[in-house]
């Protein structure tokens, strides 16, 4: 997803196909409106002011600020202070127009790992993509391209979480040599990679969650579109971990 060289101002008849430039422009404005490292996350900051009836809250616009936005939100959420932000009638009048996501969350489909809820955001605010194992594909690379690179967000961030049950079957599928059914089998294969053989029983399936996410992490990293925005310092792919038992959210260097 390159972005298209320049092209000459050449008068064109009613009839003639627009521009590649012409058509990202159109997909932006129809669709929207308009380097960090994993370690650095800060926890525990203090919360924001009572939500606003609007969005009158800027949008955080780099990744440190994007990432903050998560911090606080996590904090609300297992501290049981939540604000349910960005749901009222004035939000949703405004969001029909278009969006602003201020991160991506590429995470596992496990119910009890929703985004908007373990960060505690609402409507536009972020752009979830959700796969079993945070497995990626041409799909899933394509819609965190496209939040990247036609929305302009600032941060994604790989979320593994403890307890996974994509990371769990793949673990038993390897070391039973047992075909899992259907589909579910692509899962345990691309998450095979990231098994961490340096531990044992319960210890493989919580180590290699890490690991899991440290993978998506790099490979999102080296692709050429969002690695060039990552160096211009315009976007941080950082990887995380939801845990269930105390509901916090805490960086996977």
């Amino acid at each position: 997803m390159t972005p298209p060289s320049s092209v000459s101002h050449i008068s064109q008849g009613p009839d003639a196909a627009p521009s590649s430039s012409s058509r990202r422009t159109l997909l932006r404005t129809a669709l929207t409106g308009a380097a960090l490292t994993a370690g650095s996350w800060a926890w525990d900051l203090p919360g924001a002011s009572a939500e606003p009836r609007g969005r009158e809250k800027p949008r955080p616009a780099t990744p440190a600020a994007a990432l903050r936005e998560l911090e606080a939100g996590n904090r609300r959420w297992r501290t049981h202070h939540e604000r349910h932000p960005h749901e009222s009638l004035a939000v949703r009048r405004e969001t029909v127009s278009g969006q602003h996501p201020f991160a991506v969350v590429l995470g596992c489909i496990d119910s009890r790992v929703a985004p908007e809820l373990v960060f505690d955001q609402g409507l536009g605010d972020l752009l979830t993509v959700r796969s079993a194992g945070e497995v990626l594909d041409e799909a899933v690379l394509g819609s965190v391209a496209y939040g990247v690179l036609e929305l302009d967000v600032p941060l994604v961030v790989v979320l593994g979480h403890q307890s996974c049950g994509a990371v769990s079957a793949a673990v038993h599928a390897e070391q039973t040599g047992e075909r899992l059914p259907a589909h579910i089998q692509y899962i345990a294969d691309q998450i095979r990679p990231a098994i961490d053989h340096s531990h044992e029983g319960a210890a493989r399936i919580d180590a290699t969650v890490s690991a899991q996410v440290r993978r998506v992490r790099s490979q999102l990293a080296a692709e050429p579109d969002l690695a060039a925005r990552i160096r211009e310092g315009r976007l941080a792919i950082v990887g995380a971990r939801y845990e269930l038992t105390d509901q916090l959210v805490h960086p996977v260097d």
